[in-house]
């Protein structure tokens, strides 16, 4: 993956670990400098088409505004940031991924971030991580296994029906992710959702963007730019 870096100037006194970044189809691809605890999006140019809650401040960025320095390969999935969305990066906790710009955020139980749709809240993504001594999510086994253990006995609710409807692994600078899509139905409900599952960082993180069934249809490829956006940072 090529690789580019983005250079501003920053004016304020202190810098957040953890940046909500409006898409923007202005900001170069280039440079940043910073100290190792911070962190740093560059919004590229676009292509076509909780128990750990923190309270993150929107940073508005213009051209001028940032100047950090981060390594290049934290900011590799800028250039896949499609129209129509925002970058989420959390680089203290190590993470970053894509939701739909007018959505906002919100806190969910257990979940490091979270956000949804202003109107349908039910269409939202959430990311938690939890301590884990694997190095990589091979090492909890053959995807399939790992994939319907998971959707059967940790995300489905004792009176819901579990269906997976597909699985992929994924390999991007030499870290593997598991982005499987599956609908839980109860008698008087159904969900549809996308997960992607990856360890780094002594961590094992879970993002899940999800909506009503009923719409999955209309929404399903704008929630799986969401899942497939997710990537770690090295920290």
């Amino acid at each position: 993956m090529v690789l580019s870096s983005c250079s501003f100037t920053w004016i304020s006194p202190s810098f957040s670990p953890k940046l909500n970044l409006p898409q923007s189809n202005y900001l170069p691809c280039n440079t940043a400098t910073s100290s190792p605890n911070n962190t740093a999006f560059c919004a590229l140019e676009t292509i076509s088409t909780g128990e750990s809650h923190c309270q993150r401040r929107p940073l508005l960025l213009g051209i001028g505004a940032l100047t950090a320095n981060l390594p290049l390969t934290n900011l590799a999935f800028a250039r896949e940031k499609p129209d129509r969305y925002q970058a989420f990066v959390d680089y203290e906790d190590g993470y970053s991924y894509v939701y739909p710009r007018d959505w906002k955020e919100f806190d969910f139980l257990a979940h490091d971030s979270a956000f949804k749709d202003k109107i349908l809240q039910l269409q939202n993504v959430r990311v938690r991580f939890i301590p884990t001594e694997k190095k990589d999510i091979r090492d909890l086994g053959p995807m399939e296994e790992v994939i319907y253990f998971l959707v059967k006995h940790r995300y489905a609710a004792p009176n819901q029906i579990p269906k997976i409807n597909g699985m992929e692994e994924r390999t991007i600078d030499g870290k593997h992710y598991y982005t499987f899509e599956y609908i839980l139905t109860s008698p008087n409900y159904s969900s549809a959702s996308i997960a992607t599952i990856a360890i780094g960082n002594g961590r094992y993180y879970t993002l899940i963007v999800g909506a009503n069934e009923r719409r999955w249809k209309r929404v399903r490829d704008e929630l799986k730019v969401v899942a497939d956006s997710f990537r770690l940072l090295d920290i």
